[in-house]
């Protein structure tokens, strides 16, 4: 992908987040992504507090655009920028209006640390050869 890559910013304590950053960062051959976590020093210095009220505490996604995309439309456009088949899939969930989808994320959202455990149980070690795709 040409230009800055998007910034994808995750809950740091999360097990699902950091499965999700790892799943990304292995698909993501462009190097369309960067990854901070949520309340690091990358994400307080890019995003003023007016921007991160309110934020979900899952996943944002900075776009090169400098829009921010949360919950389903976060989840959508990381898909469009991975390709190949995850690009037919976000055409799909497009397809769903923003606030049926976004019902969906947020369900998964309550259940995710009951379901998928915290970071630490989740074994969030990034491969050396990503490790330049990650902020503070």
């Amino acid at each position: 992908m040409p230009g800055e890559p998007e910034l994808l910013f995750y809950d740091g304590g999360c097990g699902l987040c950091h499965r999700s950053v790892r799943f990304v960062a292995a698909k993501d051959r462009a190097g369309a992504f960067r990854f901070a976590p949520i309340g690091g020093e990358t994400f307080l210095a890019t995003l003023p507090a007016a921007a991160r009220a309110g934020l979900p505490d899952s996943i944002v996604v900075l776009g090169r655009d400098g829009q921010l995309r949360v919950k389903s439309d976060g989840t959508i456009l990381i898909l469009e920028r991975l390709g190949g088949g995850w690009r037919v899939l976000s055409a799909l969930l497009r397809l769903l209006p923003r606030g049926v989808r976004d019902a969906g994320y947020d369900f998964v959202a309550r259940h995710r640390i009951g379901w998928f455990g915290r970071a630490e149980q989740a074994c969030p070690l990034v491969p050396p050869h990503l490790r330049g795709r990650f902020a503070p």
